[in-house]
């Protein structure tokens, strides 16, 4: 409606006399600006990662004839199944699912392998897991199918506070064992079993999948054969195999399962499965047919190999990715406790008014600024504090992971605070008004429900600071380092910080090549870290979880 009566349609006079008149000509204009603005900002971006690939993957050195057939059986079916998705949401919910799936299973994996084989090593992890991880879950799970047991959370924490101290005096007690079963054995009992189990489980829970003992059984016949065939592929051990197919195998089945299962979502696995299957039939059949393929440097001789500051058909990132991932394990578990604490006692403990009150607001202030600092501060505050102050050495993990850890706070207690506060006021009250307490309150009702933002905030904040350099140059991480960390105290190299190494060689090989695969290793990491964010966010919302 308009209170305005006259022939002029190029304004109109708003019904709130506070906006005064409103210009239909200058809207249209400014709509399409934003929409020139944004499609500017999307194709530089585009530009720019097409060209990192392209030297990445060496695209240069292939044929025009592998170019033909790689379009037909790659490109073309992906933008088949782009313009379908737009017009079937389920597709692309599926296709995000499985693409977050696969790539987290294989961070995962990675992970696995540098928390367990590399940094812990096969005695540790076992002490371990006989006296703490192993005994918790058990109690979890008990207290999860006889509800009646009021003990299990306190067996939980006895469970986490004496079983470490049990855990170090078995270390020196296990080598028969260890010698005896052999690292792939052992991870073979307590890393892919539990893990079938898990998927059996779950499987028994959607009636839809069948029997679980069946897939309990197929995860761990797969976890055999590894044993026996890992040796044929290069880079795998059978140790690693293991690993990878509780991280990957496990989650990616169950996922494709899952989605078989419903006929409905059987149009969003028509996407990557083209793919894979135009992919395989492009491998299987360029070499008959004489097609030169491009001569990619980003491959997984690149992933399992040291750096080199020489030679670049021998350059790698594992050392580096092996003291990412050992650091963004460290920030994760600070970050998240930390983080996660002050934001719940900022929303549901700290006063209103008052003394406290003001406290309160002053902190909020605070730690609102501290998210816009820049980051080269907090790596003059990690080299003061960490690396001279308490005296834990230049270029450690536990020095990179507490300065990460400061560089990040701010953002995830900022995301917790905004995800509890989204909680309405009136679960609260009918929690209060059933006779529960406040910490009762804030268990279950308000972290359950505020869990979504909370993960979603954590994962952004982790996903930004395992791309940092500026903090990790003013600590002091090294340039260039071939051996992976083997302790909290050790030197550490990173991949941020190789990559930046890799930017000032004067060899056009690093620096068009190597350096270009380094990057896409990276972007890879973070674009999986945000879409298992968005994953989680969007199955929360839906209740799926």
């Amino acid at each position: 409606m308009t209170t305005d009566t006259n022939t002029d349609t190029d304004t109109v006079e708003s019904v709130d006399p506070g906006l005064g008149r409103v210009s239909r000509l200058r809207g249209a204009v400014f709509r399409y600006v934003t929409f020139v603005a944004s499609l500017v900002g999307v194709a530089s971006l585009g530009v720019l990662l097409a060209y990192v690939f392209w030297d990445a993957l060496g695209m240069d050195s292939a044929q025009p004839g592998w170019y033909a057939g790689f379009f037909l059986l790659v490109v073309a079916p992906f933008v088949g199944f782009v313009l379908r998705a737009r017009t079937d949401a389920v597709a692309g919910e599926v296709a995000l699912e499985l693409f977050a799936t696969v790539a987290g299973g294989i961070q995962g994996g990675f992970a696995l392998v540098v928390v367990l084989d590399v940094i812990a090593g096969v005695d540790v992890w076992l002490s371990y897991f006989l006296t703490t991880i192993g005994p918790a879950v058990a109690v979890y799970l008990y207290g999860r199918l006889n509800r009646a047991a009021s003990w299990t959370g306190l067996g939980i924490l006895a469970t986490g506070l004496l079983g470490p101290v049990a855990g170090t005096l078995l270390i020196g007690r296990i080598d028969v064992v260890v010698s005896g079963v052999g690292a792939p054995g052992i991870y073979l009992l307590t890393v892919t079993l539990p893990a079938a189990l898990g998927v059996g489980l779950l499987v028994d829970r959607n009636e839809d999948l069948g029997d679980g003992r069946w897939a309990t059984l197929a995860l761990f016949a797969l976890g055999v054969a590894g044993v026996l065939a890992a040796d044929a592929v290069p880079g795998v051990s059978r140790s690693v195999w293991q690993l990878f197919v509780a991280s990957f195998a496990a989650p990616t089945g169950y996922v494709v399962a899952r989605n078989l299962a419903d006929q409905e979502r059987w149009s969003g696995l028509a996407g990557p499965g083209a793919l894979v299957v135009g992919a395989g039939v492009l491998l299987l059949v360029d070499g008959p047919l004489g097609l030169v393929g491009p001569s990619p440097w980003f491959d997984w001789q690149f992933l399992t190999s040291p750096p080199s500051l020489t030679d670049p058909s021998t350059a790698g990132v594992y050392a580096p990715i092996v003291g990412s991932v050992f650091v963004i394990v460290l920030v994760a578990v600070f970050t998240l406790f930390l983080g996660v604490g002050a934001a719940l006692y900022l929303e549901e403990y700290a006063g209103s008014s008052g003394l406290r009150g003001a406290v309160a607001r002053l902190v909020r202030i605070n730690i609102s600024n501290l998210a816009g600092v820049p980051s080269v501060v907090y790596g003059l505050l990690g080299l003061a504090v960490f690396a001279r102050l308490i005296g834990t050495g230049i270029g450690t993990v536990l020095t990179a992971a507490l300065t990460l850890s400061l560089l990040i706070l701010p953002i995830v207690i900022i995301s917790a605070r905004e995800a509890i506060a989204a909680v309405p006021d009136s679960q609260r009250r009918a929690s209060y008004g059933m006779g529960a307490t406040r910490w009762q309150t804030v268990r279950n009702v308000v972290l359950p429900r505020s869990l979504p933002g909370i993960m979603t905030g954590t994962i952004l904040a982790l996903g930004r600071a395992i791309g940092e350099t500026a903090p990790l140059l003013m600590i002091g991480v090294p340039a260039f380092r071939r051996d992976e960390p083997t302790g909290l105290f050790t030197r550490t190299g990173a991949l941020p910080r190789q990559v930046f190494t890799w930017a000032d060689n004067p060899n056009p090989e690093f620096q068009y090549g190597v350096l270009a695969a380094g990057v896409v290793t990276l972007l890879v990491v973070l674009l999986t870290m945000n879409s298992i964010a968005i994953l989680i966010r969007n199955k929360y919302e839906r209740g799926d979880v």
